[in-house]
């Protein structure tokens, strides 16, 4: 049997259920190849055999695989619009309980961004937001809080300094932040997807997805939300066929589902 990149894929559907179809796959396969170098591991089939039997290479895979690349409030623009148009609009529309889903949140530099932007128009305690990712150990990341000083670079001074301490060389964000996020795994290609969401951000991470895994995701981000929800996007992505999926394109990244 030749232990080829096709039979890589369907094994590791069996063991993780993420599914390496819907990644480019030119740039995924130069990803993976690296990592089984790295490893000193020769062949498909003996990394299969050493996934399945060593839990920190397979906890390192998962983690390779899941790119994890996040800073808060980044490019700082779009938050701006977030905090002048978009908070604003919701909370005219919908009221003060909005249900949020950041969706692929990584270390949870976005859902806590998206708490701090809130906490401008609403009293924390009324504030909850959804977290999910695919990877257990960038929820786990999270949930302790604590960033490098560039990872924090764009929070605007006067949160910095009311949810931030800094602990050696690192910034632990607030518990009063931390309290209002709920972490959770979720695969966006096979889970089911949450219901009747006002805002739904998710932000540079279909990028590497196929045209065809990425259009299913919209899809079902635009039946996730309620009408006159938005979706927050990346600065590198555009959904080019908003209208056939049922967006209607507010402003620079911001899509409603009318």
């Amino acid at each position: 049997m030749a232990y080829d990149y096709e039979y890589f894929k369907k094994a590791v559907m069996d063991l993780t259920k993420i599914d390496l179809n819907a990644y480019k796959e030119k740039q995924m396969k130069r990803r993976i190849d690296t990592l089984i170098a790295k490893n000193k591991i020769v062949g498909y089939d003996k990394y299969v055999a050493a996934l399945k039997n060593d839990s920190r290479l397979f906890e390192e895979f998962v983690n390779y695989l899941t790119i994890n690349v996040s800073e808060f409030y980044r490019n700082p623009d779009q938050w701006q619009i977030m905090d002048r148009e978009i908070i604003p609009e919701l909370i005219r529309k919908f009221g003060k309980n909005l249900k949020i889903w950041s969706a692929a949140c990584s270390t949870g530099d976005e859902p806590y961004s998206l708490v701090m932007a809130l906490s401008k128009h609403l009293p924390l305690n009324q504030i909850k937001i959804y977290a999910t990712d695919l990877d257990k150990q960038v929820i786990a990341k999270a949930k302790t809080g604590l960033y490098v000083e560039k990872s924090i670079a764009s929070v605007p001074d006067d949160l910095k300094k009311k949810y931030f301490t800094k602990i050696g060389p690192s910034y632990q964000i607030s518990n009063e932040i931390k309290s209002r996020v709920e972490f959770k795994e979720h695969n966006l290609l096979k889970d089911t997807y949450p219901t009747d969401c006002h805002l739904i951000v998710c932000r540079n991470v279909l990028i590497y997805f196929t045209e065809e895994a990425k259009e299913e995701v919209f899809i079902k981000f635009q039946k996730s939300l309620k009408s006159g929800g938005f979706l927050f996007i990346g600065s590198t992505e555009q959904i080019i066929n908003h209208r056939e999926i049922g967006f209607e394109r507010k402003n620079s990244f911001y899509y409603e589902k009318p």
